[in-house]
């Protein structure tokens, strides 16, 4: 006799959202993304989501690699359902602490940062313009 499996329950993406980034986003606002990005989460597409209990901690950051230059790209959103499709479904919720970290790691790597780069109001930044907002 079978036993019933129990189902994982799924963390609702769509609850995975910064109304402050989205808002200044959408008025192309660079201060007001600036101080959005300092002071409240960031959604960021992961290739492996963190534990389930701590969706603000863990998880393997997805990033972009074009294949003809080999530049890389890392994409922030505002909202998790501004995620285009074809990219891994798993997504976090990281920190400016967390945001200014992977940054500063990764400076010489990344080339551009996207924010909402499928809209509605995209934008795109260098890692260090970031990183002197994050730290302004």
């Amino acid at each position: 006799m079978g036993s019933k499996r129990k189902k994982q329950q799924q963390i609702d993406p769509k609850e995975f959202r910064s109304e402050a980034l989205a808002q200044a986003l959408e008025k192309q606002d660079i201060a007001a993304v600036a101080l959005a990005l300092r002071n409240g989460n960031t959604v960021v597409p992961l290739i492996k989501p963190g534990p389930r209990d701590n969706p603000l901690d863990g998880g393997e950051v997805w990033t972009y690699r074009d294949q003809n230059t080999g530049e890389i790209a890392l994409l922030l959103f505002s909202d998790a359902r501004n995620k285009p499709k074809n990219l891994p479904p798993g997504v976090g919720l990281y920190s400016p602490a967390w945001l200014t970290t992977f940054l500063t790691q990764y400076r010489d790597t990344i080339t551009t940062v996207f924010l909402d780069i499928a809209g509605p109001h995209p934008m795109q930044a260098s890692p260090g313009d970031l990183l002197e907002a994050l730290e302004a």
